[in-house]
């Protein structure tokens, strides 16, 4: 009897303690207007020791680059291939454009530089017959002047082919510079068909990057200006959590010293990470990271950076505005806590073969 007294006590004693745990986490996200993550709330409650003074919490969410891919031309939207949480690759078409007026411009300038081919080919062939046409008159004036040393031909004969050959002379420079004129043509229609065929091929809207679709912003059958952003790409090899830095720590904290991030939504794992990037300006804590008076307080933006290679390998995983506790220690002597040695989740995408 007295044994299951003291069980029904001990279950009873379990729900208290577990009833005051989660009003006190409830307590401790509303106090203050406060937007404080599960993870530092329940640590709060449930850690037996406070945070050694080397280690800094800082609270934050993951983030990622992202991408726009935007139109260069003013155009149609012919098709979207990606759809919002695809991953692309990098180079791979998600969406084209409609190309019906640039396919004809690029025939016209095809026909264009072909006249063009054509003219050079007609000017050429003046040109030899212009000098053939000296090459005769120079043979012609020889003879009239070997004659007129002899007195055989008049001196009128060899004026008049003396002007003849200076007029071929003169009409051959003006078939030289006819082919001249031509060249420039051709290389100006080629440059018109290579312009209209790097506007076909930039209809043709490619992945700058690999990532995977966050937005998509436009659909088949709408018209773009130049610059209308089409898909929104998560880089999920640049992933990161935003946090902010004291002022009196912000100096403590080198580029590349380590970091580890505990997410809400896995409180169990420890994720490694780096410090990549220190504001070289102070700001006031952002509305939806801290409560009222610590808003008041002047930080420093930083990024805390997961390895790319980590990424590759849970990329199924990776998701961007998961609010989380970036810790940091600040001394290079003392070692992390237990508590905070990495701990990463069970299902890892399998590593590429070195044979593949």
């Amino acid at each position: 009897m007295t044994a299951s007294r003291s069980k029904r006590s001990w279950y009873i004693s379990l729900a208290l303690l577990l009833g005051l745990a989660a009003a006190g986490a409830a307590w401790i996200m509303l106090r203050g207007e406060a937007d404080i993550p599960l993870a530092s709330a329940f640590r709060t409650l449930f850690q037996s020791d406070p945070l050694a003074d080397h280690l800094l919490a800082s609270n934050g969410r993951i983030e990622a680059t992202e991408i726009d891919v935007a139109t260069k031309l003013v155009g149609r939207l012919a098709e979207v291939v990606a759809r919002e949480g695809d991953t692309v690759e990098a180079g791979s078409v998600v969406a084209r454009l409609d190309t019906l007026s640039l396919d004809a411009q690029l025939r016209q300038a095809q026909a264009e530089l072909q006249r063009a081919q054509r003219d050079r080919e007609y000017a050429q062939a003046i040109v030899a017959q212009r000098e053939s046409e000296r090459q005769y008159a120079v043979r012609e004036l020889r003879r009239l002047q070997e004659l007129d040393k002899k007195s055989y031909v008049a001196a009128e004969q060899v004026d008049q082919a003396r002007t003849n050959l200076t007029t071929l002379e003169a009409a051959l420079r003006a078939s030289r510079i006819k082919v001249a004129e031509t060249e420039a043509a051709i290389a100006a229609a080629r440059a018109q068909t290579d312009r209209v065929a790097a506007d076909i091929d930039d209809s043709a809207l490619k992945a700058p990057r690999r990532g995977r679709v966050l937005y998509r912003l436009a659909e088949s059958g709408e018209v773009l200006a130049a610059g209308g952003k089409v898909l929104t790409l998560l880089d999920l090899s640049d992933v990161y959590m935003v946090i902010f830095l004291p002022e009196t720590v912000a100096g403590k904290v080198a580029i590349g010293s380590e970091a580890r991030l505990i997410l809400d939504a896995g409180p169990e794992y420890v994720i490694p990470a780096s410090i990549s990037f220190v504001a070289a300006r102070a700001q006031f804590t952002p509305k939806q990271v801290e409560t009222r008076s610590e808003r008041e307080k002047l930080v420093f933006r930083a990024k805390a950076r997961i390895a790319p290679e980590l990424l590759e390998r849970y990329e199924p995983l990776v998701k961007v505005g998961l609010p989380g506790v970036a810790y940091l220690n600040l001394s290079q002597e003392e070692p992390w806590p237990d508590w905070l040695a990495p701990k990463l989740p069970p299902w890892p995408k399998p590593p590429a073969s070195s044979s593949d």
